[in-house]
């Protein structure tokens, strides 16, 4: 029975409210009913399990980077590689230079007669001069040739029909003789 004491008059515990509720939604609500009612109290086999629990909310955590390094820690210091070491001998740059795409894509402009911007000469010929450069340190550059190249630049060279005559005129028996 209700502890309440009920009065005599209707209506005295206040007036009726009706609230129309769908049939899913008094199904939601007694399930939260229950549900509370089930969690009452504490967890069970909580003393037991708390070290537990703390021990896998500190792996969830992100460890503390302060706390150790799994680098492996060089026992024997190596020397740091000197420049000399660092860099390519004559011999790889002047390979790298000649094969290098950018200066023949260049050239064959420069060939086909097109005139190339200030930058971009200015780059090929640093590029030529450092090969110029290693090829007489690695002794591969020839003198005769360049001067040949030169006077070809300067319009020096003879015409055609001198180098025919020259070679038409040839005594080719004193070649023999050496």
């Amino acid at each position: 029975m209700t502890r309440k004491k009920r009065g005599r008059k209707p209506g005295s515990e206040g007036p009726a409210q009706f609230v129309e509720k769908s049939v899913s939604q008094q199904d939601l609500d007694g399930r939260a009913r229950q549900k509370a009612r089930k969690r009452k109290g504490l967890k069970a086999g909580s003393r037991h399990s708390d070290a537990d629990a703390q021990s896998a909310q500190r792996q969830g955590q992100a460890k503390d980077p302060r706390h150790g390094s799994k680098k492996p820690v060089p026992l024997i210091v190596e020397p740091k590689p000197s420049k000399q070491a660092r860099r390519m001998s004559a011999e790889q740059e002047l390979a790298m230079l000649e094969n290098d795409p950018q200066l023949m894509a260049l050239l064959d402009r420069l060939d086909a007669g097109e005139k190339l911007g200030a930058g971009l000469q200015k780059q090929v010929d640093q590029k030529l001069d450092r090969i110029e450069q290693l090829m007489k340190q690695l002794g591969l550059y020839d003198e005769d040739q360049d001067e040949a190249d030169d006077q070809i630049a300067t319009g020096d060279a003879r015409s055609e029909e001198d180098l025919l005559d020259d070679f038409e005129n040839t005594r080719w028996d004193d070649f023999n003789k050496e």
